[in-house]
């Protein structure tokens, strides 16, 4: 077999390690560490040695997670070097980015400036030095090569030319192909005959890599095969030929297609379809891999000019104390009324857009809301049998923080989460819309978007505002592979995800009027408290309101959350704003003496908080409310209806609005009702009444509007996008366990058994003898061991004891003192020192 030539030709094999495990054992611990930090998955569970560590590096799977992490120019190295044979130098690799410096380059090719060239050189080593800390490239600068799985992931092939566009090798694309169908390409290539197919195969690799011979062959081609041959060159590099497989030769050429295929310069993958050999078309590249080299990130160049940064705060600290008493409003009306859970998950159509409705936003925005509220774990089912949405006791905690500190743990929750909620009401694989809190929501793409997206308006002078159409050039160079499947908009996720990052990071007032605000750089790089960068630029809550004679208070600015809901109980909010309105009527005053407050309570309040004494008609209003509240009480019978004023009872029951009551007299002070108790208190309450409710005892019932909260729920975790990063005690740990077990793979024996990874074999009176020798004379022993689960391990020991039918010894893999039973080792051998 001949060794596979490359665009550069001839080439010797570099000393250098022989494999991936070796090179892994010459790595220091710190390496190791940087390796399993940046690929968790090779944990899971820890390899045995380096050999088996090398053996999962190689893996699909573990390959292609890494490629996925890969920047675009550390991308195209790659492939770059997939395209060539193992064994590649590192200047071959920069001449295929770049093209030799005395060929003309393709005209469909980006012009490449010396500065151009010289980028590229100055950003290979970084490039190199990636892939050798991620294990997905080895061997020394002269002599490269790829882990197999990459190779074979990046490896331009005819049904899948990948990122470069290229096909297969011409040995690749002539296997199967008959030896005399080699020999007439030969000869109508005006080349000699070979002897064998192995060496027709290798000129016709010569013929297309020498530019002098191809392109003297080319010239003699007619113009029309030109032209074919060009548009193939940039990929894809097949294309639809009827009966592509027939022997044709140069004499028998009568189209261009006809004319490439007898010299070889198209090669038929099926009977119907033909390929452009890859020598081919790097020859006609001008020696390119990549249409468009790109060694420096791109960085975002944003339209708008920079906006005053103390602005920029403000306007962020406004939205962020909004997000706040959003989420609180919404919350509190949801303690109130939960909304149904749906059979299959998260919340109904309809109580979306009540929701939308309280909150005077859109439906989308809502949902942003409730999201938000869940991910932070302020909200969840409650777990009933007609389970329902509502506040967990994590909020009422919440509501005893600041302002500051309550936007901290939202903001915390959004940057992490992989709930998108952008994506409610969008069709699911079935066509069915996706419902707000559903469990369709998560995508593990999100967090890293998210993230990357402020990493990039934080790099920007501060006050510098930034699109998502400036940001996603930038996205796409760091992470050419991650852009996830098809959005709703058609582009891929991502680009969805910086737009909804952007409109998202401006409600939850991350960004001010569109740059990052001081608050949000503290959250991202975590070297200060967010809640502490955010209080000062915040507006300083109000203990009070004043009191207007149209039954209004006005609350010049944010109230302290105890006086906010102590008014909100007895009052309705009726705008919103830099100053929000509150509404006193008969309703809301009602519904404080339901909770338990009296007349005089509301009294002394609204006198201890108001910076105008209470208004006439305000306290009129109060005491009428009171007087009427609780004469007529409702009990349960089916149900009753009890009042100490007999005129008034006769007054309801002659009301015609009560006969759906079915109400009747028993006593001159009772009513009797065909209705539940709830039902009668809502129906005297709009008839105009105010009743209240009774206990068997005959006591008045309090009903609190804050009680229905879910049991203890701890927050959904974000949905991982792979294996965690590994601590630094568990990478130790991990380090140390490999070491051991390679030491105890590698080492030398003194009598080695035929196959060296076999457990040694030695019989039950020898092993004893052996271990006994061994403690009286120091020395180390390699045992092998059966544990009580029957899995077999190699261990490195320096014996302590033997007694007991146990030893007592040093063992090197787990690094401790430790105890093996005798008749679980099944031999002994010593060790060379």
């Amino acid at each position: 077999m001949t060794t596979q030539q490359g665009p550069q030709g001839q080439r010797r094999t570099p000393a250098g390690p022989r494999t991936l495990a070796e090179e892994l054992r010459a790595r220091p611990d710190d390496a190791l560490a940087a390796l399993l930090r940046s690929r968790p998955d090779l944990l899971n569970p820890v390899p045995g040695d380096l050999t088996q560590l090398a053996a999962r590096l190689s893996s699909r799977a573990s390959a292609l997670r890494a490629l996925e992490r890969l920047d675009r120019f550390t991308l195209q190295v790659a492939e770059a070097l997939a395209t060539a044979p193992d064994g590649t130098s590192l200047t071959t690799v920069r001449t295929l980015l770049t093209g030799p410096a005395k060929v003309k380059p393709h005209p469909g090719a980006t012009p490449l400036t010396p500065a151009d060239r010289a980028a590229v050189a100055s950003a290979l080593p970084r490039a190199v030095a990636v892939l050798r800390d991620r294990a997905l490239l080895w061997g020394p600068d002269n002599g490269l090569r790829l882990v197999l799985a990459v190779r074979e992931a990046l490896a331009p092939t005819a049904a899948n030319p990948g990122r470069t566009g290229l096909g297969p090798t011409l040995a690749d694309a002539t296997t199967g192909m008959s030896p005399a169908r080699l020999q007439q390409l030969l000869a109508s290539a005006g080349q000699p005959a070979t002897p064998d197919p192995v060496t027709a195969v290798a000129a016709l690799t010569a013929l297309l890599t020498d530019r002098a011979r191809c392109a003297a062959l080319l010239d003699t081609a007619p113009e029309p095969a030109l032209r074919l041959l060009d548009r193939l060159v940039w990929g894809p590099p097949t294309g639809t030929v009827p009966d592509a497989t027939r022997p044709v030769t140069a004499e028998d050429a009568q189209s261009p297609v006809e004319w490439l295929l007898a010299r070889g310069l198209l090669l038929p993958t099926s009977p119907g379809s033909v390929v452009l050999p890859r020598e081919l078309a790097l020859h006609l590249r001008g020696g390119r891999t990549h249409r468009t080299v790109e060694p420096l990130q791109p960085e975002p160049a944003p339209a708008a000019p920079p906006r005053d940064p103390q602005a920029v705060d403000n306007a962020a600290a406004g939205q962020a104390h909004t997000a706040v008493k959003t989420v609180e409003e919404l919350l509190d009306t949801w303690g109130l009324t939960p909304p149904p859970t749906l059979r299959a998950g998260g919340l109904g159509v309809r109580d979306l857009k009540r929701a939308a409705q309280t909150l005077e936003t859109t439906e989308q925005q809502a949902a942003f809301w409730l999201e938000l509220a869940y991910t932070a774990g302020l909200l969840a089912p409650d777990g009933e049998a007609d389970e329902c949405w509502a506040p967990t006791p994590a909020y009422d905690g919440w509501l005893q923080l600041d302002t500051a500190e309550r936007w901290s743990v939202l903001a915390t929750a959004w940057l992490t989460a992989t709930r998108v909620p952008a994506l409610t009401g969008t069709p699911d694989g079935k066509g069915k819309p996706r419902a707000a809190l559903g469990p369709e929501l998560d995508r593990t793409l999100a967090p890293s978007v998210r993230r990357a997206a402020l990493a990039l308006l934080a790099e920007l002078p501060p006050g510098t505002p930034a699109t998502a159409a400036e940001l996603l050039p930038t996205l796409r160079w760091q992470r050419p592979l991650r852009g996830g499947p098809t959005g709703p908009s058609g582009h891929e996720l991502r680009d969805d995800l910086t737009a909804w990052t952007l409109a998202e990071a401006e409600l939850l007032g991350i960004t001010g009027r569109g740059a990052l605000a001081a608050p949000a750089r503290a959250l991202l790089t975590a070297e200060s408290d967010p809640a502490e960068v955010l209080g000062p630029l915040l507006p300083q809550p109000l203990d009070h309101v004043i009191l207007q004679p149209d039954l209004t208070a006005i609350a010049p600015g944010p109230l302290l959350t105890p006086l906010a809901q102590a008014l909100a109980l007895c009052a309705d909010i009726e705008s919103k704003g830099g100053a929000t309105v509150y509404r006193f009527t008969p309703t809301s005053v009602r519904r404080a003496l339901d909770a338990g407050r009296t007349a005089a309570d509301l009294q002394t309040f609204l006198a201890q908080h108001s910076r105008t004494p209470v208004p006439q008609p305000l306290a009129y209003l109060i005491d009428d409310v009171a007087r009427r509240h609780g004469i007529l009480r409702v009990g349960a019978a089916s149900s009753y209806l009890r009042c100490d004023d007999p005129a008034l009872l006769n007054e309801v029951l002659a009301d015609r609005r009560a006969a759906d009551l079915r109400l009747r007299l028993l006593a001159p002070t009772v009513l009797a009702a065909q209705a539940a108790p709830d039902v009668l208190l809502t129906a005297l309450r709009t008839m105009g009444y105010a009743p209240a409710a009774e206990s068997a005892e005959g006591d008045v019932l309090i009903t609190r509007p804050d009680s229905h909260r879910t049991p203890p729920r701890s927050a959904p975790t974000p949905v991982p996008d792979g294996p965690p990063t590994p601590d630094d005690t568990l990478l130790a740990a991990a380090i140390k366990a490999v070491r051991a077990g390679d030491r105890a793979a590698t080492a030398t024996r003194r009598e080695p058994t035929p196959d060296p990874r076999q457990l040694p074999r030695t019989a039950a009176a020898e092993t004893l003898a052996a271990l006994q020798t061994a403690v009286l004379l120091g020395e180390r022993m390699w045992i092998g061991y059966l544990n009580a689960e029957g899995i077999a391990s190699q261990r490195i020991i320096d014996p302590v004891k033997v007694e007991g039918g146990f030893v007592t010894a040093f063992d090197h893999h787990a690094d401790e003192l430790r105890t093996f039973a005798l008749h679980r080792i099944t031999g002994v051998a010593e060790l060379d020192e």
